[in-house]
């Protein structure tokens, strides 16, 4: 094992970098596609009316992996510090970028003929126009995902120190379940907002908030649901680094967040 890779903390910032950028760039792609919910769980339609618009749940598929995400920032930043979650998050940016950009390469490269139509019988008449069509989102799209998620971790950093500085090393629940809640909300409407509302969609304010707050409400579910996976992570991280190096670890973090 090279002589880097020995010391454990390297090691979980490795293991939790590579979970957190795998994440991102993972629902960057898949956010795609829109689902129902119902649909998926088999039940009856909802309809319900928010600001005026008729509504029933239907989401990008990268919903089910932003909360993830978010919670990952909060245990990198409780061992880390405001430091290594910037870094990551530079750094996501910078991956999906380029995975972006390869993917428009990718387009353009002209088709094999027999490519194009091997498919036909499963469905898919062109296998070029579906490449294209999924994995060329539009500008607008990747845009406002990229500002909404940067800025949704600017927040969720600062949220997750105030309230530890408040509290201490008590209620992780508090600061990392709270801290999510705020950056999810601000992070749901940037992107629908910049990718729909000034993008050339021209989304109506009233559609807007709508498809925002349907979007943030499951968003608000699914991180409470998941506040048990907080205390589980602690628990096998401070079992990995052993309870001397987690408190030398998360007192670094928040004294580095302090300067």
């Amino acid at each position: 094992m090279p002589s880097v890779l020995k010391n454990k903390g390297t090691r979980l910032f490795l293991v939790l970098g590579g979970f957190f950028i795998t994440n991102a760039l993972i629902a960057e792609f898949i956010g795609v596609k829109i689902f129902s919910m119902e649909a998926t769980l088999g039940i009856e339609k909802i309809n319900f009316s928010f600001f005026g618009k008729e509504g029933s749940l239907v989401f990008t598929a990268g919903v089910l992996l932003w909360p993830i995400v978010f919670i990952m920032t909060d245990v990198i930043n409780e061992y880390f510090g405001k430091t290594g979650v910037q870094f990551l998050s530079w750094l996501a940016v910078g991956l999906i970028s380029y995975a972006f950009l390869m993917c428009f390469f990718a387009i353009k490269l002209a088709p094999a003929d027999w490519w194009v139509t091997q498919s036909s019988e499963q469905g898919v008449p062109d296998l070029q126009a579906a490449f294209a069509n999924i994995f060329g989102q539009s500008n607008w799209i990747i845009i406002g995902s990229l500002v909404a998620f940067l800025v949704g971790q600017l927040i969720d950093v600062y949220v997750f120190q105030k309230i530890k500085k408040a509290t201490g090393e008590r209620k992780v629940w508090l600061r990392a379940t709270g801290s999510t809640l705020i950056s999810q909300f601000i992070d749901s409407f940037i992107v629908l907002y910049i990718a729909f509302v000034l993008g050339p969609a021209q989304w109506s304010i009233d559609l807007f908030l709508n498809v925002g707050f349907v979007n943030y409400i499951y968003k608000f579910l699914v991180a409470v649901a998941l506040t048990p996976v907080i205390y589980l992570s602690h628990f096998l991280i401070d079992k990995f680094l052993g309870k001397e190096l987690s408190e030398k670890m998360k007192h670094k973090a928040m004294s580095l967040t302090s300067n």
